[in-house]
């Protein structure tokens, strides 16, 4: 296992600017922090949050809002916040009778809701596992199968996605569900039943992993705390607490370690529920004078571009423009600047495996570095590895070492062995680079996984659809580069002798079994797909074929 704590960087052998060591090969992060709570102490992520924000806001006192909802324009204070957190871990408990190492499915879109019962489901020590609303039924009972949850909180149009389940639905936007947020006589504390270890697992979020079909990614309330104890202690000072818009979902790992961390560092959090809308979340920008917004590249991308949209609107409030879940051109970075020359872009580099960000560009000198994602935040480890020969190397495989590393992959022990080594390092599947300074550029990826607008699609997943038509002999399925989405999923198909399918037929074979985000777009029928002895498909093939008969249409 890996230590908990920062080792002693000052070591001779440790450069003092990258945090390189030349004995070892490994990259230490050189970044102040202090030590984690001992291992040993029971702590739940809920109660760490709360020690934090009592740290910016005593007592939680602060009349300032804690969330808003930018729709409705309800907003919730911090005293309110800690009173229904606590009143749902009551209701929850007691009345519906969850237990520490139950699991709870959640079925929303962002609301203000969800950061709340989060909280109140950790408080339980209730496992935590959101799901995408907009998944196939096929999909969600495929994740239940992983997660195997008592009961699930869904919202009214999602909810029929969800079969029965031991404790049954709850609705999260009625008025039944805000009683049992309101309803508690004595909401001013919470005890959970069982105490709850560090070592639990807090939630079950999914990914990909490498390769294949999704994987349930068991993070334990360690994880949490530590990575929003290396948050803490890397923050910028402020004068004002930040208002903070998250434009990406709370179900992903990015989103859902964005706003507990708002919530720990007392700060406000303006939530947009429904499909992305550009112009709405530039009116909420300066409507409620957001400072920090949290994006992925497709959103920096229409920022840029659709500068029409948006340049009538006041965003002289922003001050960070956070930017994850892919990587983001330099030729981006740049123009974004150029429209918005005040706004400190910052990026960062994570993966569900690490509980989210664990590399960070954290002020202004450090996010002016184009195209790195920044430095390791505090208690990580790194280093990097020749794919081939498994010796470590300049450039090669990222592999991560921390108390933010996951504790597997739920249910699948080959999988978890596949992801991590003996001594606690995660193999991240990205090929990558540290310069003098310490900071990291991803080059390319080992991996299979294609990443639109800061979604995993996985190419195995998407060929198991396809070769189940009844005119599809064999497919395979590549990223190809989209200015605007980072990657759309390509798919290259034989078809069966004598047969007639089109492209929009495999379009839409494929757009009623998957999430819309998974959806095949652009199709290249192909009489062979080019394999290895092994009978693999040489995907960097195909990708090259791609990419030439595109610039032979230019």
């Amino acid at each position: 296992m890996a230590a908990d704590n920062p080792i002693n960087s000052s070591s001779s052998s440790i450069d003092p600017i990258s945090g390189f060591c030349s004995e070892t090969g490994i990259y230490h992060s050189l970044r102040p922090a202090v030590p984690l709570p001992p291992l040993t102490a029971p702590l739940s992520v809920t109660e760490y949050v709360f020690q934090l924000l009592d740290r910016i806001i005593p007592s939680s006192s602060s009349p300032h809002q804690a969330l808003i909802d930018s729709t409705t324009r309800r907003s919730i204070p911090y005293p309110e916040l800690v009173r229904r957190s606590n009143a749902l871990a009551n209701f929850i408990q007691q009345r519906i009778g969850l237990r520490r190492g139950d699991v709870a499915l959640i079925l929303s879109s962002n609301s203000v809701y969800v950061p709340i019962l989060y909280l109140s489901l950790f408080s339980c020590g209730v496992i935590v596992s959101p799901s995408n609303p907009i998944n196939s039924k096929s999909e969600i009972s495929y994740q239940i199968q992983l997660c195997k949850p008592a009961i699930a909180f869904a919202s009214s149009d999602s909810a029929f996605k969800v079969p029965p389940l031991p404790l049954g639905t709850l609705l999260l936007d009625t008025l039944e569900f805000d009683s049992m947020m309101t309803g508690e006589t004595d909401a001013s504390s919470f005890r959970p039943l069982l105490k709850i270890s560090q070592s639990d697992t807090a939630a079950i979020l999914y990914s990909s992993g490498t390769t294949g079909r999704v994987k349930g990614v068991e993070l334990t309330h360690r994880n949490f705390i530590s990575v929003l104890d290396g948050m803490y202690n890397s923050r910028a000072s402020r004068n004002s607490p930040a208002v903070n818009m998250i434009a990406v979902p709370y179900f992903h790992v990015y989103g859902f370690v964005q706003c507990l961390r708002a919530v720990a560092f007392g700060e406000t959090l303006v939530t947009a529920g429904g499909r992305f809308d550009l112009r709405k979340m530039v009116m909420a920008i300066k409507e409620f004078k957001v400072t920090h917004l949290a994006t992925v590249p497709a959103i920096l991308v229409a920022l840029t571009k659709k500068v029409d949209d948006v340049s009538s609107f006041d965003m002289r409030s922003l001050e960070v423009v956070t930017c994850g879940g892919a990587p983001v051109p330099g030729s981006v970075i740049e123009m974004f600047k150029a429209q918005f020359p005040s706004v400190q872009v910052s990026q960062g580099y994570g993966l569900t495996e690490s509980t989210a960000g664990v590399i960070r560009a954290v002020g202004a000198e450090e996010s002016g570095r184009l195209g790195s994602s920044g430095k390791l935040m505090p208690f990580f480890e790194a280093k990097i590895v020749d794919p081939e020969t498994g010796t470590n190397n300049r450039r090669g495989e990222l592999w991560l070492r921390g108390p933010s590393i996951m504790k597997g992959y739920v249910g699948d022990v080959e999988a978890t062995a596949v992801a991590l080594d003996s001594d606690g390092w995660l193999r991240t599947g990205d090929l990558c680079y540290f310069d003098s300074e310490g900071f990291l550029y991803v080059t390319d990826r080992l991996k299979e996984l294609i990443k639109y607008k800061g979604y995993q699609v996985a190419p195995a997943e998407l060929e198991n659809v396809l070769q189940s038509h009844p005119d599809i002999l064999d497919a395979a399925v590549i990223p190809y580069p989209d200015e605007e989405a980072g990657q759309i999923p390509m798919a290259f198909v034989v078809k069966r002798p004598g047969r007639c399918v089109l492209e929009t037929d495999v379009k839409n074979f494929i757009s009623r079994q998957v999430a819309p985000y998974k959806k095949v777009r652009r199709v290249q029928f192909i009489a062979q797909l080019p394999k290895n002895a092994s009978g693999k498909v040489l995907r960097r093939e195909l990708i090259k074929l791609a990419l030439s008969v595109t610039s032979s249409k230019l």
